[in-house]
């Protein structure tokens, strides 16, 4: 598996969480859109940025997991939100555990998600490493 990202020598690069573009190959994981939802379904933490920042983060995470890869394999974040400024401005301190190797992303301000208490959607782009032995993979085993 590769992934590398990509600098052009700007002076502001290095003041960005991500990277203007990352090259990757090998098993790639595109997760959904993921919003802020307890377990039962319902919203959590309703219209409250940093909250739900946090929980789709952790979501993300379980996900990440799950496909037996993790942060640093993080190629590139769609981020959806209501407020792109409060997103930028009030999250940068959450975000930056998660954006391990200067990830590509975007973020698009929306007038709304599929609920109106939800403020934040992001999907993810990750690689995952190839297993020794893909036969005894718990996710390919899962995909039978």
């Amino acid at each position: 598996m590769l992934k590398k990202s990509m600098t052009l020598g700007k002076a502001w690069e290095s003041t960005a969480l991500f990277s203007f573009g990352v090259v990757a190959s090998g098993r790639i994981l595109h997760t959904a859109g993921i919003t802020a939802r307890n377990d039962d379904g319902s919203i959590f933490a309703p219209n409250d940025m940093r909250r739900q920042v946090e929980k789709v983060f952790e979501i993300i995470g379980e996900i990440l997991q799950e496909a037996g890869t993790d942060w640093s394999n993080i190629i590139k974040y769609s981020i959806f939100a209501t407020d792109v400024v409060a997103y930028n401005e009030d999250t940068r301190d959450i975000r930056a555990r998660y954006f391990v190797g200067r990830p590509a992303a975007t973020a698009i301000q929306v007038p709304r998600l599929v609920h109106p208490d939800m403020v934040v959607e992001i999907e993810a782009i990750a690689s995952v490493p190839m297993p020794d032995d893909l036969v005894h993979s718990r996710v390919y085993r899962k995909s039978q």
